[in-house]
């Protein structure tokens, strides 16, 4: 998986905090091919047959900022889950060098893994109180990239919203796909959230996207014909990541709004 190059480094806590009233929430595991996948999750104290919301991380992996995505979703309603993708290759919290980040630990995560991890994921929550008739997911920058290529890949996933997620890059033994490349396979509608000062994701890389979408539809695949792109003219990389300077929170949070809009449409509420 790979992510756009304007992400900085990471800070350690989140600038919002939600209150985890009326929530349970609580970190755990689940196994997949015998590893220990480690999680957060936030859902409705006391509630079950709950619509359930996929949180992938960022290029910083499993931190604050993500918890915390997964509290707004349950005060939403959801039970709001996200793994640690990078688990089994190392901690990104112990790096403060992008190069080496990338290079140590983000690059040596495959791909399938990730997919599969993420099912791992689904099967968890619909074991504790998820409803497996009503399942999406989200992602932010590297995880927005893997909710593309997600909805590809798992026919029971409703709906999808990808903030600023790489569309277009160079295929390596390990990331096969972009997510230009899955564009008529999706089984998903896909929500694009992405910035028009974005230098790490070119809008001619958007307008790839949405011409292969076009084609996809053409050749009758309702989920590439159903799926949109929303382009904030002024927002840079990453405006919804509320601890680091490409915060916009206007746009973060329009984005936000459609984002539950855009589950809810799909019936992932």
């Amino acid at each position: 998986m790979t992510y756009a190059p304007t992400a900085q480094p990471i800070v350690p806590q989140t600038a919002i905090t939600t209150s985890e009233a009326g929530l349970h929430c609580a970190r755990s595991s689940y196994t997949v091919a015998g590893f220990e996948v480690p999680f957060f999750y936030a859902a409705p104290q006391g509630k079950d047959h709950l619509p359930v919301v996929l949180v992938v991380q960022e290029i910083f992996g499993l931190h604050d900022y993500i918890v915390d995505v997964c509290r707004r979703f349950a005060q939403q309603g959801y039970l709001a889950l996200a793994p640690d993708l990078y688990a089994r290759q190392g901690d990104a919290s112990a790096y403060t060098d992008m190069g080496v980040l990338m290079s140590e630990l983000v690059n040596r995560v495959p791909q399938a893994q990730v997919l599969a991890d993420l099912d791992g994921a689904l099967d968890w929550a619909c074991i504790h109180g998820g409803d497996r008739q009503r399942m999406g997911i989200t992602g932010f920058c590297w995880g927005g990239r893997a909710t593309w290529l997600y909805c590809a890949h798992n026919p029971q996933i409703k709906a999808g919203v990808a903030w600023y997620g790489r569309l277009v890059g160079v295929p390596t033994e390990l990331s096969p796909l972009q997510a230009l490349d899955v564009a008529d396979k999706l089984h998903a509608p896909v929500l694009g959230l992405y910035g028009g000062q974005d230098t790490g994701i070119p809008l001619s890389t958007v307008d790839q996207m949405k011409q292969a979408l076009a084609q996809g539809a053409a050749q009758g695949n309702a989920a590439a014909a159903g799926s949109e792109f929303v382009l904030y003219p002024d927002a840079p990389h990453a405006f919804h990541a509320d601890y680091r300077p490409s915060y916009r929170a206007d746009d973060a949070a329009d984005g936000y709004q459609r984002c539950l809009r855009w589950l809810a449409t799909h019936g992932v509420v």
